[in-house]
């Protein structure tokens, strides 16, 4: 077998697959990539985000504060493709291509066998687990592909400059996705650990240990963020332990990690957000389950120092997603995806040293029969999925800017129902609005309990929770959910049943 010929295949195919109709599918930028790529623009031209804060480190947004790493490569990819959704998915393509080399050097690294190292980039690059998350703006996946590398790097290392590049990569990964910040450092302890025994004392203190100085020095900002700034506002939003510490909060806890390991998640329901896995389809194909049960198996029997890293890794990757209130939650938890895609590959190898008259045709077999799924899966999305998730990615909101800005110019007001939410970043977002100019001119609506925050108002548009406007004025436009009941005259005469908007138009005269 030609390792290289056989990677190039796996890699071309991820690409062919994350590029076709990349635009399209899913039908709309969700909130948050609007949101990512209108900051990166606002980056781009003003220098500043879009709260008017120079060049910050945590971005308000919506009040959730995202993370640095997404929208700064973001911003390249808006200077090189325009505001548009090519430009924001596509740095999330090129994160994950990165992760599935990772996998292979990782896999090789953890096992020596190219076989398994293959396998596991080619089951990684096929995973319904990371398919959507890979072609989408989601920051979780330059936060994985940074603290793969960190893994890399420090099983390498052999010299304390090595170690403090491990460091640095793990510092991008706690500056891309929040599940990283409760990963790495017991990821790094997990390292230290299997380290310990084997290595001198001298030796350990003056390279592996290069790593604690590196993690320090970045987590003081971070814990800043979270005692003296408003990062707590957002753990305590969606943390179990919103009313305390107690017995039923660890209850929660423990429920909440077990269930990312239920079979009915794993192979079968997957996360119920169709933001993350289309209806019918687990995270993972069921063909992977005796392929991973085998490896399990093998690598107890083995009793390898290495293979029980990858035990390790995947226990600690649920944590994060078991702290929050949505459980099982496959973006929170996406840590477990590339452990998983290796479990399974070393389960296979394993079965192929046993078949060994027959191993190429057993994994050619293998390879045909996750393929068969993919295909079903691929063909899936581009065919069911777009109608399906269309108001989960909300498209009504994409359909009325892109079509309807022009005509909003002829209204005193217009007046837009919230009831997708955060209207306001899908019209900045579709009509390229200037950000300077929103700097100076927006008005916003007061912080929430929770620290959100949303835009009520720019130029004549007015985003708003219809049932609490007691009057329109003059002349103005009202932009309702199919469902409402307005009281004006209604200018859009198709059927609800077909309308695209989801949404009717009225006018108030």
């Amino acid at each position: 077998m030609n390792t290289k010929i056989v990677l190039v295949l796996i890699l071309s195919l991820f690409l062919v697959t994350r590029f076709y109709r990349i635009a399209e599918v899913p039908t709309s930028l969700y909130w948050d990539e609007a949101s990512i790529g209108y900051n990166a623009y606002s980056i781009l031209t003003t220098g500043k985000d879009e709260w008017g804060q120079v060049l910050p480190v945590h971005f308000r947004a919506f009040g959730e504060y995202k993370l640095p790493i997404y929208i700064y490569t973001d911003v390249a990819f808006v200077k090189l493709f325009g505001l548009n959704e090519l430009a924001v998915r596509l740095p999330s393509v090129l994160y994950t291509f990165f992760s599935v080399i990772l996998i292979y050097l990782l896999t090789f690294q953890l096992t020596g066998r190219k076989l398994a190292s293959v396998l596991s980039a080619f089951l990684f690059s096929i995973s319904p687990w990371m398919f959507i998350f890979s072609r989408t703006g989601y920051e979780a996946v330059a936060g994985l592909t940074f603290y793969l590398l960190g893994i890399y790097l420090y099983l390498r290392s052999k010299s304390a400059t090595f170690f403090i590049l491990s460091g640095l990569a793990f510092a991008m990964s706690l500056f891309s996705y929040n599940s990283f910040r409760i990963i790495i450092p017991l990821t790094i302890l997990v390292l230290l650990v299997k380290d310990f025994k084997k290595s001198n004392i001298r030796d350990f203190i003056k390279t592996r240990l290069l790593l604690v100085p590196v993690l320090i020095a970045v987590y003081v900002p971070i814990l800043r963020f979270y005692t003296i700034g408003d990062g707590l506002v957002r753990f305590r939003s969606v943390g179990i332990f919103e009313e305390g510490i107690s017995l039923a909060s660890f209850k929660l806890f423990f429920l909440n990690y077990l269930s990312h390991f239920n079979p009915v998640f794993l192979f079968l329901q997957g996360d119920g957000n169709l933001r993350s896995q289309q209806f019918g389809f687990g995270q993972l194909f069921p063909v992977d389950l005796p392929f991973i049960l085998v490896g399990i198996w093998y690598i107890l029997k083995s009793n390898i120092r290495n293979y029980f890293l990858i035990i390790a890794l995947l226990a600690i990757a649920p944590i994060p997603a078991s702290l929050t209130k949505e459980s099982p939650h496959a973006l929170r938890s996406i840590a477990m995806s590339p452990f998983l895609s290796i479990f399974s590959a070393i389960g296979i190898y394993y079965l192929v040293t046993i078949v060994k008259k027959f191993r190429k045709v057993f994994l050619a077999l293998v390879v045909l029969i996750n393929l068969a799924f993919f295909g079903i899966y691929f063909y899936s999305f581009l065919q069911i999925y777009p109608t399906k998730s269309a108001n989960d990615w909300q498209y009504p909101y994409k359909k009325l800017f892109v079509e309807k800005s022009e005509e909003f110019k002829k209204y005193n007001d217009v007046y837009i129902s919230n009831y997708l939410a955060q209207p306001y970043i899908f019209y900045l977002f579709y009509t390229k609005y200037n950000a300077e100019k929103f700097l100076k001119t927006s008005e916003r609506n007061i912080p929430q309990e929770w620290g959100f925050s949303s835009v009520s108002k720019i130029d004549n548009l007015h985003f708003v929770n219809l049932k609490m406007v007691e009057t329109f004025s003059d002349k103005s436009l009202i932009v309702a959910p199919i469902s409402s009941n307005v009281q004006a005259k209604k200018i859009n005469t198709a059927d609800t049943k077909n309308n695209e908007y989801n949404l009717n138009l009225y006018i108030n005269e």
